[in-house]
């Protein structure tokens, strides 16, 4: 599926340093214009998807955030309406968050459910590890690691004790090499 205009990549975080609440204000602006892709509104709004969680996280309901968006606004009133409602995240929610929602389908409960889409959309060799990879795959954009960025996954704990000895633990960077 191409990325429909006017759509964020989940990966961007310019509205209040959040992943993806300015690609959801676009998903709900879409939608309530009539443009929203087929492939998009089978999840609108569900409380198990990564909107869901958003929404969930800032508790606000999803049909709440979406009313204020059909009254109008710029994004940074809108989130700022979310906020004044529900969650303001401080600097560690937010890190959390957006931690949470970049790496979610990576060795989770819905890793098995990503390799089904992709699967069924004939991507199954497609290096897509996570929902936001997979996002930017089936909107034709290259995700982080193949753009040549350093992803979540290359940097794993690495525990060994042989050089830091019994029962230390060191953390290795994989993708450097260095503890």
């Amino acid at each position: 599926m191409p990325a429909a205009p006017g759509l964020r990549s989940p990966y961007d975080k310019a509205v209040d340093g959040l992943h993806p609440i300015g690609r959801l204000l676009n998903k709900i602006r879409l939608k309530l214009a009539g443009q929203l892709p087929e492939d998009l509104q089978r999840n609108h709004g569900l409380s198990v998807g990564l909107d869901g969680q958003l929404c969930g996280f800032l508790n606000v309901a999803f049909a709440e955030g979406e009313a204020r968006v059909r009254e109008g606004g710029t994004d940074a009133e809108i989130v700022e309406w979310i906020f004044a409602r529900g969650l303001r995240p401080n600097r560690t929610q937010t890190l959390v968050w957006n931690e949470h929602a970049r790496k979610l389908g990576w060795n989770d409960r819905i890793s098995s459910y990503l390799q089904k889409l992709k699967q069924e959309s004939g991507a199954g060799d497609v290096a897509a590890q996570t929902s936001f990879d997979l996002i930017e795959v089936s909107e034709g954009r290259e995700p982080p690691l193949a753009r040549g960025g350093l992803p979540h996954h290359l940097i794993q704990g690495a525990f060994h004790s042989a050089a830091t000895g019994p029962g230390a633990l060191s953390f290795r960077y994989a993708a450097h090499g260095q503890t």
